[in-house]
C-alpha cells in the first residue's frame, strides 16, 4: 500500500536517460492492464528524438516537463478495437505504465493530450483511428516532491445513494 502512496508526478529529471530495457520492461506489465472485452486498444509511441520531445512539450504550458525528461512515451488508443470504452482502457493502461516505472525506480508525470488530440496526430504521424490518450515524461527523478493534500474519505465515499454520508460505513460493518 506504501508503494501505492508514494508514486509522485515528476516534472524535474536527472541528464541520464533510462535503458530502453527499462521503459520497454514497464511497457511490457502496462500491456497488462485491464480493458472491455480484453480488446487491448493500446499502443505505445516511445520518443526519444530530441525535435520531437521539444514539439510535444509546446502543445499547452503544461506539457513543459517533457523538454527536460530524457524521453516521453505517448499512450495512444485504437477507437476501431475499442470504441465505447476506449478512454477507460487506455487510461488503465497508462496507470499501469506509471506504477511500472515506479516500481523500476523512474519517474513520470502524466501530460493531458485531450485539447490537443489533432496537434499530437500531426506531430507523431498518428491516424485518424489513433487517440492520444496521455503523454508521460520519463527519466530518473532529481526531485523529491511531497504528497499533494487528499480529500478525506468521508467526504468522497458514499454509502448507496450518491450524497448519501460515508459515516454510514462505519453502521454497515
Amino acid at each position: 500500500m506504501e508503494f501505492l502512496k508514494s508514486r509522485r508526478s515528476i516534472r524535474k529529471f536527472k541528464d541520464q536517460p533510462p535503458s530502453l530495457e527499462k521503459v520497454l520492461k514497464a511497457l511490457d506489465i502496462a500491456r497488462f492492464a485491464p480493458s472491455a472485452k480484453n480488446a487491448q486498444p493500446w499502443r505505445f509511441i516511445v520518443i526519444t528524438d530530441p525535435e520531437v520531445k521539444s514539439k510535444l512539450s509546446r502543445i499547452h504550458p503544461a506539457a513543459k516537463p517533457l523538454e527536460r525528461a530524457p524521453l516521453a512515451v505517448v499512450v495512444a488508443c485504437n477507437i476501431d478495437e475499442s470504441p465505447v470504452s476506449y478512454m477507460l482502457d487506455c487510461s488503465a493502461a497508462t496507470v499501469y505504465f506509471l506504477l511500472a516505472a515506479h516500481a523500476l525506480g523512474l519517474g513520470t508525470v502524466w501530460i493531458q493530450t485531450m485539447r490537443n488530440i489533432e496537434n499530437i496526430r500531426e506531430i507523431l504521424g498518428m491516424p485518424a483511428s489513433a487517440v492520444p490518450i496521455a503523454i508521460l515524461a520519463v527519466g530518473y527523478p532529481d526531485e523529491s516532491p511531497e504528497p499533494p493534500p487528499r480529500k478525506p474519505l468521508e467526504s468522497i465515499v458514499y454509502l448507496n445513494k450518491y450524497g448519501e454520508p460515508a459515516i454510514k460505513l462505519h453502521d454497515a460493518r
